[in-house]
């Protein structure tokens, strides 16, 4: 996901220096050893699981143009179609794919994971754009989040006479409806966006009474966000701004990087880190687990094993494309975390 992949970059700066040829790997520009996530294609995979598709709303909406709109970065567009779209993350796809939209995407992102979008053009590479791929396909809109780049590459499509919306990057819970409604309104189609709001707000409040009740005296479950790239031997534990911490105490839980006093997004894996947050469980990103050989190789990784989560082996795995997304399927991902979460089941 660009925005978590953003986020991380100053930290993967001060990981380089202890790891070069890793990190090259980790962020794309080396090309990759084949078993990073980010340097490979992943919709293959994700295309052969039948659960991972999205549900679009009832009935195909009829775009209704021309709309004026605020981009995310200030500037003021009047679109006048919407013919042939490119998102340019899976979440933005995601979102155009669930108003009943899909048919109208060329193309997709490497985060762009689910089955329906499996078979578009790929138009990044390691989550960088290509302008000249984007404009092969003659887009009418493209719509991108603040933090896509290289800059130069949004340039050169602006430059090309194409419109590009830049939406606010997910957070948490409360940027699901905003998300929505901006695209939605981009497309012409303001009302799907409010059906899709409330759909995606309604299962959210629902998944969220399955939390088990707290008994008397009994903490919430601490639950570390563990970014991983065994590959690339970058691993980092999230802070109070890595995007993970709606999701957890929507869950039940209490953000242990952010409660052991981590303000960054992200910082390097120590065991003493690991030991002041000293988690209950952890949350990964699917991938990055496997990058590092599953739970058994998670477990090597110093540090780990001492902690309540390694001893009682409590880790929480979520597909990558999905964990932050912060979307119109948000409410499967807090159903998969709260399953995994409390193993003794959520009655």
């Amino acid at each position: 996901m660009r925005p978590l992949r953003t986020r991380l970059a100053g930290v993967l700066l001060a990981v380089f220096t202890l790891t070069t040829a890793g990190c090259s790997a980790s962020t794309g520009s080396g090309g990759g050893t084949g078993t990073d996530p980010d340097s490979a294609d992943p919709a293959p995979a994700a295309a052969a699981q039948a659960a991972d598709r999205v549900e679009p709303l009832t009935g195909t909406p009829a775009p209704d143009f021309p709309v004026t709109v605020t981009s995310a970065d200030g500037e003021r567009l009047t679109l006048r179609a919407a013919d042939r779209i490119v998102p340019l993350s899976g979440s933005l796809s995601e979102i155009v794919f669930s108003l009943g939209l899909g048919e109208r995407v060329v193309a997709r992102d490497i985060s762009t994971t689910f089955e329906q979008a499996a078979d578009l053009p790929l138009v990044t590479r390691a989550h960088d754009v290509s302008a000249e791929g984007v404009l092969s396909l003659r887009p009418d809109l493209v719509l991108a989040e603040t933090t896509t780049g290289p800059v130069e590459s949004l340039d050169q499509i602006r430059a090309a006479g194409v419109p590009v919306l830049t939406v606010a990057p997910a957070k948490g819970l409360a940027d699901v409806g905003p998300r929505i409604q901006a695209v939605a309104g981009a497309l012409g189609v303001p009302s799907a966006g409010t059906e899709l709001t409330e759909r995606s707000e309604q299962r959210i409040t629902a998944v969220r009474e399955d939390v088990p009740e707290q008994g008397e005296g009994e903490d919430k479950p601490r639950v570390a966000f563990l970014y991983l790239r065994g590959s690339a031997s970058v691993y980092l534990l999230g802070g109070a701004d890595s995007g993970a911490a709606s999701l957890i105490e929507a869950a039940g839980g209490v953000d242990a990087g952010a409660e052991s006093g981590l303000t960054a997004d992200f910082t390097p894996l120590t065991s003493e880190a690991l030991v002041k947050a000293a988690p209950d469980a952890i949350l990964v990103m699917s991938k990055g687990l496997e990058s590092v050989g599953g739970v058994d190789g998670l477990e090597e990784i110093p540090g780990i094993a001492q902690t309540p989560a390694g001893l009682d082996r409590r880790i929480v795995s979520v597909e990558d494309g999905v964990l932050l997304s912060y979307g119109p399927r948000t409410d499967q991902v807090l159903a998969t975390v709260i399953e995994q979460l409390y193993p003794g089941g959520t009655e």
